[in-house]
């Protein structure tokens, strides 16, 4: 039966024992043990608490629209319903978009939060990943400025060093796939979001590369387009490849062995260096070092990349698309003991912002392009993970920046723009429930109306479940303490 959550909001009040061991121990003003005390007590009040050995956070950049994917609005008037309709899924009671028939079939393992709301309808990433507490467009185009915070993905990361958490040798903390968002269009761009902000960019996540060509020619996304590429995530071959950026590769004359005599002298000399400048930007330095270096003398992220090693019926259960080869490889990087793995569905050729960011030509790009890759990527990603044992240890997330307005505009081709005050997020896996719904907007799906849910309530959850409290906090670059997930807050009602 389908169960709508209510308004509840049972917070946890205190840091873990562990946390406040290896985080609040190491920071300048330590902790005490009355404090560990009242953490243990806190501890035994929060379900779900560290639930989930990894993550994998689904991004479809450009923010999809509610009304074409879990919140369709049957009933409502045509300019708002669209021309899309609407079927039951495995939940009963819950419906999804009609080109949704194979992620209708896995609507029973999931956790739909339809109630995510905030006031900055933008393609700020850096608002929907990070703790900060308020964001302009400007900012979104400094991706290094010192007033950002840190990634989702990066904060993982530095919490779990300073627990002695670490990958296995030759997997890096905070992986992201299949490249570096934004920098594979006709004008790339350095978007704000993904990176590790105040903290220092020691804690970036480590991206990879895509080779393979592209075989679907992507829709039309504006009037003034006249150049029709090929998407690879329309279509791409089966002998496409991930692999490390190519400052991870090796070059072609340098062997092993080379290589680390070449990084023998290179500490020899810099030896002297680190003990006189022990500076945030040498200690990232040293610290990317030793990730390329980790990656140059590892097979194991390679060969977990090497989705060509799977059965072709499954590569083809997964959508011979690249979101869906690269939910695949995010499965595998998984099992080879990846702690979080980020997925983008990036843009891709002439226009930045045209992944799912429809503001024109919305039905040709959902029928053609967006909604049969998802269909297959998403259910199959759940359904593998599942039958593999994977999925109750691991937080499937699948988020956006924001949603699309509830009504249709009238440019070419139909449309729905930026719109922040309600859409959704749908999480599976790693301790959150199966088989809910939480929230509900109202009858044009433009507003939240029940349970409002910030994506910093996401952030937060998501930290609980990795096993960090959310009330932890984080030294910026000045040393003051700022909680991870800023002003977010756990929500119980996406706990299982």
């Amino acid at each position: 039966m389908l169960r709508i959550q209510g308004n509840p909001r049972t917070l946890c009040d205190g840091l873990t024992r562990r946390d406040l061991l290896h985080v609040g121990a190491l920071g300048p003003l330590g902790i005490g043990l009355g404090d560990v005390m009242a953490a243990e007590s806190a501890a035994s009040q929060s379900p779900g608490l560290g639930s989930a050995k990894s993550c994998i956070l689904l991004f479809p950049y450009g923010s999809p629209s509610t009304h074409e994917t879990f919140d369709p609005k049957p009933d409502a008037p045509v300019e708002i319903r669209g021309e899309l309709g609407s079927i039951e899924s495995k939940l009963p009671g819950l419906r999804v978009c009609e080109l949704l028939p194979r992620v209708a079939g896995v609507m029973d393992k999931v956790t739909v939060a339809r109630s995510l709301t905030h006031q900055y309808p933008l393609h700020g990433v850096a608002y929907a990943v990070t703790g900060i507490p308020t964001y302009t467009p400007a900012l979104e185009t400094k991706a290094r400025d010192l007033k950002h915070w840190p990634y989702v993905g990066s904060v993982v990361e530095y919490l779990d060093g300073r627990q002695g958490l670490h990958p296995p040798s030759g997997m890096p903390g905070n992986l992201g796939l299949p490249w570096l968002l934004n920098s594979k269009t006709d004008n790339p761009a350095v978007n704000a979001g993904v990176f590790s902000g105040f903290l220092n960019n020691r804690y970036d996540p480590v991206w990879t590369d895509f080779d393979g060509p592209g075989l679907h020619v992507a829709p039309k996304n504006t009037v003034p387009q006249t150049k029709r590429f090929k998407n690879p995530f329309g279509g791409t071959t089966p002998g496409g490849r991930f692999r490390m950026s190519p400052a991870a590769r090796l070059s072609k004359d340098l062997s092993i062995e080379r290589l680390g005599l070449r990084q023998s002298l290179l500490e020899q000399f810099e030896r002297g260096r680190r003990d006189l400048d022990a500076s945030l930007e040498v200690q990232a330095m040293d610290r990317q070092r030793e990730v390329a270096m980790s990656l140059l003398t590892s097979s194991r992220v390679l060969d977990a990349l090497d989705i060509d090693r799977e059965p072709r019926a499954l590569r083809e259960r997964y959508g011979m698309t690249l979101f869906g080869q690269t939910c695949l490889a995010a499965r595998r990087l998984i099992e080879s003991g990846a702690r979080f793995v980020t997925v983008l569905w990036d843009c891709f050729g002439q226009f930045a912002n045209g992944a799912w960011d429809t503001h024109q030509y919305h039905y040709p790009r959902l029928k053609e392009l967006l909604l049969p890759g998802f269909d297959l990527a998403y259910s199959a990603l759940i359904e593998d993970m599942s039958d593999r044992g994977l999925l109750d240890e691991t937080l499937v997330m699948w988020m956006s920046e924001h949603g699309r307005t509830p009504k249709l505009n009238s440019k070419p081709g139909g449309g729905r723009d930026h719109w922040s005050r309600a859409y959704t997020s749908v999480v599976a896996g790693g301790g959150t429930a199966a088989g809910r719904v939480v929230g509900r907007t109202t009858p044009d799906g433009g507003d939240v109306a029940q349970t409002p849910i910030s994506p910093k309530d996401m952030q937060a959850t998501l930290y609980h479940l990795l096993g960090h409290d959310p009330h932890t906090t984080m030294p910026d670059r000045n040393g003051q303490p700022h909680p991870i997930a800023g002003s977010g807050s756990l929500r119980p009602e996406l706990l299982g």
